[in-house]
């Protein structure tokens, strides 16, 4: 940035202080006592401060945001803004980062981050944490490494989605998603993937109740499904299993391969069991099961 100004151990207070700041730097600044601080910047960097009241950067172009802190009062702080990098940073504040696009976040801890990530695009994670339910909603081309979610209903209806070496503790996550792929990810959580279209678990492991129902295009590559519990209903599959299934109930359509299945489910008025292989490693013949 050209001509830059810079604004050090400065304290903004009051609606709109600094609307519209463009080409600045902010150093060990705080804003408080005011909404939208930052409205419409553009070209800005924020290092080593503290946002203290809402909005603060609503519209805002090209920021980037460092060893920064988002206090509880800092909610719905990232809305409408463009290319926005943020890293070493705590957030305390829900309702955070909505209807933006092209975001880079790393090492970034979410302590209470209810409805954050809604309907964004673009959006890069390394080591971020996150805690509180409703995360991702219908965001897309979500790219995640080393995230860590406690939190129900995540990824609601979200697409495009690549998450890597995560873990995730979420009930109801991935539903009416679309064309998401977990890698090498530790997932806890009841009815995971119900009503989605494209998923695919690689290298996972998957502990659910009643989890990967209704899903179309379900694959599983070498995953371990771990205390997994009338899994596939109504799924068209293609799985590879490399531990035992505690139970199937009523796969759609394809192939399922596992170690062992203690219970396989079968309604054939519901299904036609011959458009689904069902193989076990060890040779027994799974025990039939009413639900």
């Amino acid at each position: 940035m050209a001509n830059i100004k810079e604004y050090a151990n400065a304290k903004f207070t009051g609606e709109r202080a600094m609307f519209g700041a463009k080409d600045a730097r902010f150093v060990n600044c705080t804003f408080e006592d005011g909404e939208s601080p930052l409205k419409h910047g553009k070209d800005i960097e924020i290092e080593s401060s503290r946002f203290a009241w809402k909005y603060p950067l609503w519209y805002c172009e090209n920021a980037d945001v460092r060893n920064t802190k988002w206090e509880d009062g800092a909610r719905a702080g990232v809305w409408y803004a463009k290319n926005i990098s943020v890293s070493d940073c705590v957030i305390d504040a829900p309702k955070n980062f909505r209807r933006s696009e092209n975001i880079t976040l790393q090492n970034v801890t979410f302590t209470n981050s209810l409805e954050t990530f809604w309907s964004c695009k673009n959006v890069s994670l390394k080591n971020a944490k996150f805690n509180s339910p409703y995360l991702f909603m219908n965001s897309q081309s979500v790219r995640a490494d080393n995230l860590t979610i406690e939190g129900d209903y995540c990824f609601d209806g979200a697409k495009d989605i690549v998450i890597k070496n995560s873990r995730l503790i979420s009930k109801d996550s991935f539903w009416n998603s679309e064309n998401v792929t977990v890698e090498n990810t530790y997932i806890v959580g009841e009815y995971l993937g119900w009503n989605s279209k494209n998923l695919t678990f690689i290298n996972c492991t998957i502990e659910s109740l009643q989890g990967l129902c209704y899903i179309e295009n379900l694959k599983l590559i070498n995953c371990d499904l771990k205390d997994t519990t009338l899994a596939f209903e109504y799924s068209s599959i293609d799985a590879d299993i490399s531990s035992s299934i505690k139970s199937v109930i009523d796969p759609k359509c394809g192939r399922i391969t596992a170690e062992h299945i203690d219970e396989l489910v079968i309604h054939k008025d519901r299904i036609d069991p011959g458009k689904t292989v069902i193989t076990v490693r060890d040779g027994t013949t799974p025990a039939a099961g009413e639900f």
